[in-house]
């Protein structure tokens, strides 16, 4: 029996809708909603989807929000290397899996590092394109922190290809956003590419 609560809605739909749709999916796949290894599957998946799609329920620019400026003159490369995401792709639902590296000159202004991953995580936990969540992520440093310069890097493993389609695994794809010095300073982007060290060798 469903523990839906009637009066848990999100976005105009109702979590009763949401189960509803995935008993829906079941059968259309060819299986039974009702059968006993099924029946609490519904509410599952639609509390997966919370942790999922949080994404949705935060606001990036609110984890950037506390700068520090006390940071005796500091003006070098900050890197964050290897922040592990899960996202969705969403032309196939499918996982997104890999692991996004930040950096940036700042000029002034630094945030605390956890905080860089946490914007990693709004924008990774929505249904994505991974081109568009790399520029997501590296405007989002931008706005806050008014840096000479940001990078990001993100590489993912899609499961819309692994899976399904063309069934190719062992495939990452890389994308990158380059603002400020990092786009026009070949040495800053050379040292930064450098410490982040993308590729199989590593």
């Amino acid at each position: 029996m469903s523990d839906s609560r009637p009066d848990d809605v999100r976005h105009g739909v109702a979590r009763a809708q949401a189960e509803e749709a995935v008993r829906t999916l079941l059968k259309w796949a060819g299986d039974d909603p009702a059968r006993e290894g099924l029946l609490d599957t519904p509410k599952r998946v639609a509390k997966a989807y919370e942790d999922w799609f949080s994404g949705y329920a935060l606001d990036p620019d609110d984890y950037m929000a506390r700068t520090f400026e006390e940071v005796d003159g500091y003006d070098e490369m900050i890197v964050l290397r290897d922040i592990e995401y899960e996202s969705h792709c969403e032309h196939h639902m499918a996982p997104i899996i890999g692991k996004v590296h930040v950096g940036y000159l700042p000029d002034g202004k630094v945030v605390g590092i956890s905080k860089l991953a946490r914007v990693v995580e709004a924008y990774a936990r929505r249904f994505q394109v991974q081109e568009k969540m790399t520029a997501q992520i590296a405007h989002c440093i931008q706005r806050a922190l008014q840096p000479r310069g940001v990078g990001v890097v993100v590489v993912g493993t899609h499961e819309c290809m692994t899976t399904r389609g063309i069934h190719k695994r062992g495939v990452s794809m890389v994308t990158s956003k380059m603002l400020g010095s990092f786009r026009d300073d070949a040495r800053t982007r050379a040292e930064f590419l450098r410490f982040i060290e993308v590729g199989p060798g590593r």
